[in-house]
């Protein structure tokens, strides 16, 4: 992109929409480390399709879609690259995986049930978490507004069966 306002406008844009890329990476990456690294590579994809974003459309849409589809391949290369690594003893992993500390055991429950979803799955779930609307779930994931409530509702009834209650 070479040109200085169309610059401007996406960093300008990134910054009002930056909790997007924080909670995507939250939900995909597993180390503090994974999670920087991918919203690099979120920010990247981002300014290097911005000249395809059509602006009669509402940013945070376009930006969910990019984001996401970064984060499932990065999280499918990580899977992959996982099979091959050697165990470390687990004093080392602590060392490594510096995370920032979650609100409370609720929040970080859900986090770690959210890491056990399909790709696809732990996408929606995090767009419904994010209070966005079924049409603009379905049109982000590129599903029919239908599948988007069954699927969360599927999810939502997986969801109680599995996480223990904190009544």
């Amino acid at each position: 992109m070479s040109n200085p306002a169309k610059q401007d406008e996406l960093l300008i844009l990134l910054d009002q929409h930056k909790r997007i890329l924080h909670k995507i990476a939250g939900s995909y990456g597993r180390t503090a480390a994974d999670r920087q690294d991918l919203v690099q590579e979120m920010v990247v994809q981002l300014w290097r399709s911005f000249g395809t974003y059509d602006d009669r459309y509402r940013f945070s849409t376009w930006m969910y879609r990019v984001a996401l589809n970064v984060a499932i391949s990065f999280h499918r290369s990580e899977a992959r690259r996982s099979r091959y690594l050697v165990p470390a003893e687990d004093s080392i992993l602590e060392i490594a995986a510096v995370a920032p500390a979650l609100a409370n055991e609720d929040v970080r429950l859900l986090y770690e049930a959210m890491a056990r979803l399909a790709e696809l799955d732990r996408a929606l779930l995090l767009l419904h978490l994010d209070g966005n609307t079924y049409d603009t779930i379905a049109e982000i994931l590129g599903i029919s507004q239908t599948n988007v409530g069954t699927k969360l509702s599927r999810l939502k009834q997986r969801l109680r069966r599995d996480l223990p209650r904190t009544d």
